[in-house]
């Protein structure tokens, strides 16, 4: 029997791919009647955590944060037994998964930490991506269910914490991804370009061909060869934001990366490939800071 504690949009979609493949599913979440909903699919619902998870051989816990992992699971403590294995796929802190994995080693209880890169439609397809990271025999004791429940897991190692922090890693790029083409699109309407207009550009323009040599040149911290030198870069971003300023529509991200740009132009690396907007992160790395 497995449980899942929590049932939103993720894991309502664990459950069904679960139920599908003839698994016997304990459901909870704290608002009940999205529990209650999955019974018609063959689910059994409880109310009280502890009670869902009693007799569990594996608990999957799909929730919105630390805080409410830990509530939960606190919770659910009376009617886990020592060889549940727990899996948590909810994004959290690095730090806190870290705290958390140890507390629980502590109390004799194997907790794994999986984040995802999944959709609902995802998790009942599944597909996507999932991260594992921690103790070696408790990993390997996950691998063959996780493996069932997406389209691909990637091992990260023995850090507890390791998955958190690649998810938010993941995370992170997204949000610049979509905050990057909100500013495509604002920029676009201050020049009365429609935004689909604008959106075919990348029908030939592909940035993400790019990202590879990208990361090495600024791993590699090879400022001084500039493909496009920080200064010219720093031009085109003030045109950008004297159009988006003239076509009454601002941008809200761009003059902070500008401000970062006058920073490092201030330094001396005016001539220096525009890559060099990373310099202090890897500078800090190297230090081991």
């Amino acid at each position: 029997m497995v449980t899942i504690l929590g049932t939103g949009l993720l894991g309502s979609g664990f459950v069904r791919a679960l139920l599908r493949r003839g698994e016997t599913v304990h459901v909870w979440n704290r608002t009940a009647e999205k529990a209650q909903a999955l019974e018609s699919e063959g689910a059994r619902a409880f109310v009280d955590p502890a009670a869902a998870v009693k007799g569990a051989e594996r608990v999957h816990v799909v929730l919105s944060d630390d805080a409410s992992v830990d509530e939960v699971l606190e919770r659910a403590l009376p009617g886990l037994t020592k060889d549940v294995l727990i899996v948590d796929h909810t994004t959290t802190s690095a730090s806190g998964t870290a705290l958390r994995v140890a507390r629980w080693n502590e109390r004799g209880h194997r907790l794994v930490h999986a984040p995802v890169f999944m959709g609902p439609q995802n998790a009942l397809e599944s597909t996507g991506l999932m991260l594992v990271s921690g103790e070696r025999t408790r990993v390997e004791a996950a691998r063959p269910h996780l493996e069932r429940m997406t389209g691909k897991v990637v091992d990260l190692g023995e850090r507890t914490d390791a998955a958190a922090g690649f998810k938010l890693l993941g995370n992170l790029f997204l949000m610049f991804v979509t905050t990057g083409l909100a500013e495509v699109f604002t920029l676009a309407r201050a020049m009365d370009v429609d935004p689909r207009t604008a959106a075919s550009l990348f029908d030939h323009f592909n940035p993400g061909l790019t990202l590879g040599a990208r990361i090495d040149r600024m791993i590699g911290a090879e400022w001084s060869k500039a493909s496009w030198e920080l200064a010219m870069a720093r031009k085109d971003a003030r045109l950008m934001v004297e159009e988006a300023s003239r076509g009454d529509h601002p941008l809200a991200v761009l003059p902070a990366i500008a401000a970062r740009m006058d920073e490092l132009i201030a330094q001396g690396h005016g001539k220096s490939d525009w890559t060099v907007l990373a310099k202090d992160a890897l500078d800090t790395a190297k230090r081991g800071g």
